[in-house]
C-alpha cells in the first residue's frame, strides 16, 4: 500500500489519504483489529478519547514492530473535556493511552455551540499551545460547520488543518467542503459509505458491476478523486484488504457526476446536527 497519496495540508505536513478507522470497534478488539490492518499496510489510524480504545491503537502499534514514524495517529478530544485545565489533561491522557510523545492530529472532536456557552474558541487555542510545543503535530476540527469556523478565524491565528465531517454520496456535505477548500482547510469523510446505506443503491451496483469492483471500492474511490481523506472501518480481514485496493481504477466524469447526483441533502444526513448536537458524556 506504498502507493496512498500523501495529502498537503497546511501547516507543512501530509496525511495519508487513506486510513483505518477504529469507531465502535471494542477496546478489547482493538489491538487485534489495528494490527492487522497494519500488517496489511494502512498507515493512518483514526481514534478518539469518546471511542475508549486509544490505548489498542498504541499497543498495536509497537506489537506490530512499528517505529512510531511509520505510523500516522489521530486522535480526538472528547466532548466533556472542552473547559482548558480539561482539555490539558485529557490530551496527556491520551498520550499515555497511546504509549507516544505525540499525535500526528488531534482534533475538537464537535463544536457543541449550545455548551460551554458556546465557547469552542478557548478550547481551540488549548489545542494551539499542543501544536506549539509539538505534541500534536497539526491540529484541526469535526463536525464543524461554516459559522463555526469563521468564529475561530476571528479568535485565533491558527486555520485548522482539517475538518472531519460526515459525508457520502447520500449527503455530501459540499457546503462545508466547499469552505474548506477556500481556507486550505482539507475534509476528512466519517461514515463515508453512510454506515452501509449506499452499498445497495442500483447507481452504485450498476457501477460496481461495469468496472469489477465491490460498491465499496466505488465509493471510497469517489471520495478519493473528490479530495477527501477516509477511514473505513472493519474488523474483517478481507474487508480491510478489499477497502485499501482503490489506487489501481479511476471513475471517470460522467461516474464521479452520477454518484454525486444521489446526494439527499440534509435529508441524506445520518448523524446528529453541529449546530444543535450538545451530548456530554456523564
Amino acid at each position: 500500500m506504498s502507493n496512498i497519496p500523501a495529502v498537503a495540508l497546511n501547516d507543512g505536513s501530509t496525511i495519508p489519504q487513506l486510513g483505518f478507522g477504529v469507531y465502535q470497534i471494542a477496546p478489547a478488539d482493538t489491538a487485534g483489529a489495528v494490527r492487522k490492518a497494519l500488517e496489511i499496510g494502512y498507515r493512518h489510524i483514526d481514534t478518539a478519547q469518546m471511542y475508549g480504545n486509544e490505548q489498542g491503537v498504541g499497543q498495536a502499534i509497537r506489537d506490530a514492530g512499528l517505529d512510531r514514524s511509520e505510523v500516522y495517529v489521530t486522535s480526538k478530544l472528547n466532548n466533556s473535556n472542552h473547559e482548558p485545565e480539561a482539555a490539558r489533561r485529557s490530551f496527556d491522557a491520551t498520550l499515555q493511552a497511546l504509549g507516544t510523545d505525540h499525535v500526528d492530529l488531534f482534533l475538537i472532536h464537535w463544536p457543541l455551540p449550545t455548551r460551554y456557552g458556546g465557547d469552542f474558541v478557548s478550547t481551540w487555542n488549548v489545542l494551539e499551545e499542543f501544536a506549539a510545543d509539538g505534541r500534536a503535530r497539526s491540529i484541526g476540527v469535526s463536525n464543524f460547520q461554516p459559522a463555526h469556523l469563521e468564529a475561530l478565524a476571528r479568535g485565533s491565528r491558527t486555520v485548522p488543518a482539517v475538518n472531519q465531517i460526515e459525508a457520502h454520496p447520500y449527503y455530501a456535505n459540499d457546503e462545508v467542503r466547499a469552505y474548506g477548500l477556500q481556507h486550505g482547510i482539507v475534509t476528512e469523510a466519517w461514515a463515508p459509505i453512510a454506515q452501509g446505506r449506499v452499498l445497495a443503491d442500483p447507481t452504485v451496483t450498476a457501477i460496481a458491476a461495469r468496472l469489477g469492483r465491490t460498491p465499496a471500492q466505488v465509493v471510497l474511490r469517489w471520495h478519493l478523486q473528490r479530495g477527501d481523506v477516509v477511514f473505513p472501518k472493519s474488523v474483517s480481514p478481507a474487508r480491510m484488504r478489499e477497502n485499501s485496493e482503490l489506487f489501481d481504477f479511476a471513475l471517470d466524469g460522467q461516474t464521479m457526476a452520477d454518484i454525486s447526483a444521489l446526494d439527499r441533502g440534509v435529508a441524506g444526513r445520518l448523524g446528529p446536527d453541529p449546530d444543535t448536537f450538545d451530548w456530554v458524556p456523564g
